[in-house]
């Protein structure tokens, strides 16, 4: 779901040359979709396609890719969606994840957040000595 827009630099896979879009924030797309012309201009290609399923339910395949975005003084490299002509950028929940931000909707702005690191824990062992299945 949209709360707010944002302005967005869109840049080349060398990171040389920018686009400012203006991407609705929303955290109910996954990825980040940007008219599939911008990414052309810049010399962004799709490395694939990928499957979407719509708000009203029907499901769409689109070019995926990942290039260099800007926002606010950072740069980070995002997937993005080749999306259609006439259809607002939005900024998706993943490249959201990628800059660390989250979504302060009351104040409508983005806001810095913790990443979450669950590191695997080291395997079981009985008296100091690992386990063995011989006996």
């Amino acid at each position: 779901m949209g709360t707010f827009t944002v302005l967005l630099q869109v840049a080349d896979p060398e990171n040389r040359h920018h686009q400012t879009i203006e991407a609705m924030v929303d955290s109910g797309a996954t990825y980040t979709l940007v008219p599939a012309s911008i990414l052309a201009r810049l010399g962004v290609v799709p490395h694939g396609s990928r499957r979407f399923v719509l708000a009203d339910g029907s499901r769409v395949e689109r070019g995926f890719g990942s290039t260099w975005m800007r926002f606010n003084g950072r740069e980070e490299i995002s997937p993005v969606v080749f999306w259609d002509e006439d259809t607002r950028p939005l900024l998706g929940a993943v490249t959201l994840e990628i800059f660390g931000l989250g979504i302060d909707p009351v104040n409508r702005k983005l806001i810095d957040v913790d990443a979450f690191a669950m590191p695997a824990a080291a395997p079981r062992t009985l008296h100091g000595a690992a386990m063995s299945l011989s006996g």
